[in-house]
């Protein structure tokens, strides 16, 4: 058909409806009424329609802060920029984290993101909470500490797999040095001394290789070609060296005060962490391990409640355990660790919270598998008269009806309270309608789950799906110190968040925050006492509803802050005759 002349195209344009047609806007008035009502299921629908006028403003002016900066930094070519971020290429909004990062950090939306109040942290695995550096230097710092190797460090290939264990030791003969041929493996020798006779530039190269063997590096997080498998082959050596160099008591101590000041830095008030440790805990002086659990959990206590009362740690309400067992262990061994859990509670009641399988979901045993051994528990728990309730990891998979991605449903079915990840979640309509209608809260990783090969990007991840479902989620970071954001607190993943999903804005990351202090196990309680304390929020009577009613105390101060700090540049627009 040959191009309208102009005189054909007059006639035809005459006969388009005008933008302000009655047709047309017939059409935008279903479209508004039809995005409303859909805009009703979101989890923070509620939490939208409540904000006060100081924090709709904020909520505003965000926006605007992140319109600016997705044109200007997240769109942009210029050299400069691309001279500072690790992607040698474009930047573009929603990029890998490991890419984005360094650049995130230097944003407006970055120092807004960091002030936030988070609430609770509820996901996040003890071992990899603190940044490395403080780490090792805490540990070259820490007289009798001593580092051994499965094999002589004499090779590319033994730096980058040679187990290693690092722990306090008495008197040791000197020997050879670990980075000679002539070192007999599992030998160990002092700390300080491999640190310093390091051969690629002393203590200063130790350090930097070392770190190496603790974290996934941006090399790592990119190579998305590789899978999970390899991926979770490197993690999974990350905690073999860390958990070794944890397990003295001086180190245990400033470990945890590390932790504490780095979350309540973060706006993190409380936490509940993960729990794996096998029974190689001494204290200071001793290289024999303890045969339980209680001096570990003695320290925990007085340097919670030592931090409590500084200055610096007057906001932090506490923390408690999540126990967590191996998943692809033997049957014995995961009743002797229950066993070992129930010990714990029963001692430390206050302390232990839940209980949970750990490890990659892929190549561990499923909870179908496991059945047996979780009944037999939740019957000792009963006998016992303890309340030790379920935090199952599930659905942290790709896979779609496999027995990894079936968790979910025995998860479900075996009344865990929170499921940790719940990447595959989105694939199950039925599912998604239970977790919903009984409470179940998903924690949510996405950094985690894009370096551990879940997710190409932040644009990629499901909880945007969950959130439009009315899923309750909250933000968690997994494991900070080995992933990447280089601290023990949850910015780079609310960041992440608020910069990648145009549907989420300051008012749903304040929702995503306020669920994670309501879903907090700050207390035990039975199944009806925590599904009741959850529907009544802030207007209950216990703790949890004063611990929201604190949490919303700071978010109106934050919002406040967004105003007056950002108002005047940001804060210009009028609606409905209105300044905003």
């Amino acid at each position: 058909m040959p191009p309208l002349t102009d005189s054909e195209w007059a006639d035809l344009q005459s006969e388009l409806p005008s933008p302000t047609s009655s047709v047309i806007s017939h059409y935008l008035t279903s479209r508004s009424a039809l995005k409303a009502e859909e805009s009703k299921h979101r989890s923070d629908h509620s939490f939208r329609a409540n904000l006060s006028p100081i924090a709709r403003r904020a909520c505003d002016i965000v926006s605007r802060i992140r319109d600016a900066e997705k044109a200007t930094i997240w769109n942009s070519e210029l050299e400069e920029k691309l001279a500072s971020s690790e992607s040698g290429g474009p930047l573009f909004q929603g990029m890998m984290f490991s890419l984005a990062k360094e650049v995130m950090e230097g944003t407006k939306l970055w120092k807004i993101v960091r002030r936030m109040p988070k609430g609770s942290l509820l996901h996040a695995h003890l071992d990899a909470m603190v940044d490395l550096e403080y780490l090792i230097d805490l540990t070259l710092s820490t007289p009798g500490m001593h580092i051994s190797s499965s094999l002589p460090l004499t090779s590319p290939e033994a730096l980058t797999d040679a187990d290693l264990s690092i722990r306090f030791r008495n008197a040791v003969p000197e020997g050879p040095s670990i980075w000679t041929s002539s070192y007999q493996a599992e030998t160990y020798v002092p700390f300080v001394a491999a640190a310093d006779a390091f051969p690629s530039g002393g203590r200063s190269g130790f350090i930097a290789w070392l770190k190496s063997r603790c974290v996934l590096s941006p090399r790592d997080a990119v190579e998305q070609h590789l899978g999970q498998t390899e991926i979770w082959r490197k993690f999974a050596r990350c905690f073999m060296v860390l958990g070794t160099m944890i397990h003295y008591e001086p180190i245990w101590r400033g470990f945890l005060r590390r932790l504490m000041s780095l979350l309540v830095a973060d706006g993190v008030y409380w936490v509940e962490l993960r729990f794996t440790w096998p029974l190689n805990y001494c204290r200071e002086g001793s290289e024999v391990p303890e045969t339980d659990y209680n001096h570990m959990f003695e320290v925990l206590e007085e340097e919670t409640t030592r931090f409590q009362a500084t200055d610096e740690g007057k906001t932090f309400w506490g923390l408690r355990m999540i126990w967590t067992s191996l998943r692809s262990l033997d049957t014995r061994s995961i009743v002797e660790n229950m066993d070992n859990c129930i010990t714990t509670k029963l001692a430390w009641p206050h302390l232990v919270a839940g209980y949970d399988l750990v490890g990659p979901e892929d190549a561990g045993r499923p909870l179908a598998d496991l059945l047996p051994e979780l009944f037999w528990f939740r019957k000792q728990c009963a006998i016992e008269g303890v309340e030790i309730p379920f935090f199952f990891h599930a659905g942290e998979t790709l896979g779609d009806g496999n027995s990894t991605d079936d968790n979910l449903f025995d998860a479900v079915l075996l009344g865990t309270r929170r499921i940790g990840h719940g990447f595959s979640l989105y694939k199950h309509p039925r599912l998604i309608d239970a977790v919903r209608d009984r409470r179940i809260l998903i924690e949510s990783c996405p950094i985690s789950n894009e370096i551990l090969r879940l997710t190409g990007s932040i644009m990629h991840h499901p909880l945007p799906a969950l959130l439009a479902r009315g899923v309750p989620c909250a933000l968690c970071n997994d494991d900070p110190a080995i992933l990447g954001q280089d601290t023990a607190g949850m910015t780079h993943d609310f960041w992440q968040t608020l910069q990648g999903w145009d549907n989420l804005g300051l008012a749903g990351l304040g929702s995503l925050a306020e669920n994670s202090v309501r879903w907090s196990v700050f207390e035990d309680q039975d199944s009806e006492a925590w599904l009741k304390d959850i529907r009544s929020a802030s207007i209950g009577g216990g703790v949890k509803a004063e611990r929201l009613r604190q949490w919303s105390v700071e978010w109106e101060q934050y919002c406040l802050w967004i105003v007056t700090e950002y108002g005047e540049e940001y804060g210009d627009t009028v609606e409905n005759g209105v300044k905003s």
